[in-house]
């Protein structure tokens, strides 16, 4: 058998890898649960070889091959402290690169071209390359970051609802789907929010969206300070002769008709998504001379 390596894509609500050969071809996919390294640990561990082991089954090879391969994995959080340095030393895999979510991002909506790239899923992230050199900005986890995202959405939705019930601000439809889902009562969305995870909140992006298109006031409101944001974090990465920005992750089809129009006109389609980008690291780490044989 030939050489292979794995790329994975640490996801906030899920987490996928892809088997590569040596010409960068994907030979099997597998998914697992939630890798969020910053929240849980020790689960997102669990998840990274899970899903890795379940794309070598898928490629038809043996899953014990985790401990031989060389892996790349992508997730929110690697940029912080010694989170990535504490995942490389965990996992089983023969070497192990952690890069941050952007990195992959970026790598799999441009490949080496120049541009920005905004990554909105359960948390966001921005990233930009410019004649060769990438940097990026936000992916600081929703409590205090990831504005735009998929958990805060949810989390800023919740806020509303609890505001609303109490007549503070007023509410909308939305507000009042919301807290008949918890019987209408507030210390019930309280004991909920104390006791989720950022792929819970994230849940709730979907219908913050489909009110909003519908013109309820709430949901239009949440939907548009989420513009806000993004415009503001992409004027802060373009530069004027900047080729193209791509929209990646769960929520990007989404936010393009709330996208300011000048960011409007520089949209591209991505090359292809997050887990591409992982893929495509990986194969370079074959082709930089790592050689690992089944």
């Amino acid at each position: 058998m030939g050489q292979f390596a794995i790329g994975i894509d640490g996801g906030g609500t899920s987490c996928r890898a892809a088997v590569i050969d040596g010409a960068g071809q994907v030979l099997g996919t597998g998914k697992a649960g939630a890798s969020n390294i910053l929240s849980d640990l020790e689960n997102s561990l669990i998840h990274i070889v899970a899903s890795a082991r379940q794309a070598l089954l898928d490629a038809g090879l043996d899953p014990e091959l985790v401990q031989k391969l060389p892996a790349v994995i992508g997730t929110a959080g690697a940029n912080v402290g010694n989170y990535g340095k504490q995942v490389e030393g965990a996992l089983p895999f023969a070497s192990t690169r952690v890069v941050t979510d952007a990195t992959i991002a970026l790598q799999g909506a441009l490949g080496d071209a120049d541009g920005v790239i905004g990554a909105f899923g359960t948390g966001s992230v921005y990233n930009a390359r410019r004649n060769g050199k990438s940097w990026g900005i936000g992916g600081w986890g929703f409590v205090i970051g990831d504005q735009a995202s998929g958990a805060r959405l949810g989390r800023d939705l919740l806020e509303r609802a609890l505001l609303a019930h109490d007549r503070v601000t007023a509410g909308s439809a939305l507000t009042k789907v919301i807290m008949a889902e918890y019987g209408n009562d507030p210390e019930r969305v309280v004991e909920f929010a104390h006791a989720s995870k950022p792929k819970d909140f994230a849940r709730y992006a979907p219908i913050v969206f489909e009110y909003a298109g519908t013109g309820d006031v709430v949901g239009a409101d949440i939907v548009k300070t989420a513009a806000s944001a993004i415009t503001k974090s992409l004027d802060a990465l373009l530069w004027p002769e900047c080729p193209s920005i791509c929209l990646l992750g769960g929520l990007a089809q989404a936010y393009r008709p709330w996208l300011d129009e000048r960011h409007k006109a520089l949209l591209a389609e991505p090359k292809g998504d997050v887990l591409r980008g992982a893929v495509e690291l990986a194969a370079k780490l074959l082709r930089g001379g790592e050689e690992h044989k089944a």
